[in-house]
């Protein structure tokens, strides 16, 4: 009788663990974005010479000189072309600008909103929708771009959207941004956070920082971005070995689609 069968039973070898599902990486190409609106900066500021009015401000950076247009309850068409879609709207508003970083837009008085005019659910609306009650675009001047970056084919200036709601504070409203969307060389691209990217850009940080090494090896940099959970958590080297073991995010565990290089700082 084989010693390896014993009668009620039946002859195995070792279970092995079922392999971890692939997990596909990839390394960032860089986009030239030539207008930001920095998002936190967006606000309402009461307009002094009208009552009950209101005047959308911001900071903005651009490297290029460009157009901010402003408009009310717009909804982005094709090419990202923004339509206003009230007729008690007030107009699209556009403002010329120069090449310089750290600049300060404000609405002129008597162009901002009227929030009496409207009902509140409208001003307050979110979820999925087509119309947003505020967009900021930011267009690039066509002239200042080179030809080789633009496509035949876009026949379009780059320009970046900021889409946002209104959100009531005590009494007050306050501007609550959506979404901001990137549109180059007739391409649409939807922004979104990076969870610990601030840290692996910080040079001025100390070397003995723990805050910008990956968490695996916990020696080399932090390059590589979770999808799409967005974790900036690891080098490139241990996602490259982890994506074969599992495809856990090794920070708040959720599922992996796929990982994403991405070089912050300068090369050497």
């Amino acid at each position: 009788m084989d010693p390896a069968w014993i009668p009620g039973r039946y002859p195995c070898g070792p279970v092995m663990p079922n392999p971890a599902p692939f997990v596909e990486h990839q390394k960032a190409v860089t986009i030239r974005n030539d207008v930001n609106i920095r998002k936190e900066s967006l606000r309402l500021e009461p307009d002094e010479g009208n009552s009950s009015h209101f005047l959308i401000s911001f900071s903005f950076d651009a490297t290029v000189s460009g157009s901010v247009t402003i408009y009310f309850f717009a909804k982005e068409g094709e090419d990202s072309i923004l339509t206003p879609v009230k007729e008690n709207n007030p107009a699209p508003l556009t403002v010329n600008f120069e090449q310089g970083l750290g600049q300060k837009f404000k609405q002129p008085s008597g162009t901002g909103i009227d929030f009496s005019v409207f009902e509140e659910p409208e001003l307050l609306k979110v979820g999925d929708m087509d119309v947003y009650p505020l967009a900021v675009k930011a267009d690039a001047s066509p002239g200042n771009h080179d030809e080789s970056d633009r496509t035949p084919a876009s026949g379009s200036t780059n320009s970046q959207i900021t889409q946002a709601v209104f959100e009531k504070e005590k009494g007050e409203f306050r501007v609550k941004v959506i979404k901001q969307i990137l549109w180059v060389n007739g391409m649409r691209y939807e922004l979104q956070e990076i969870y610990g990217i601030g840290n692996s850009t910080e040079a001025d940080l100390d070397e003995s920082d723990q805050g910008k090494e990956c968490v695996i090896c916990l020696s080399e940099p932090r390059d590589t971005i979770v999808h799409p959970c967005r974790h900036m958590c690891m080098c490139s080297g241990c996602a490259k070995v982890l994506r074969f073991q599992t495809n856990r995010c090794p920070i708040c565990r959720q599922p992996v689609e796929r990982l994403l290089e991405i070089k912050v700082g300068s090369e050497e």
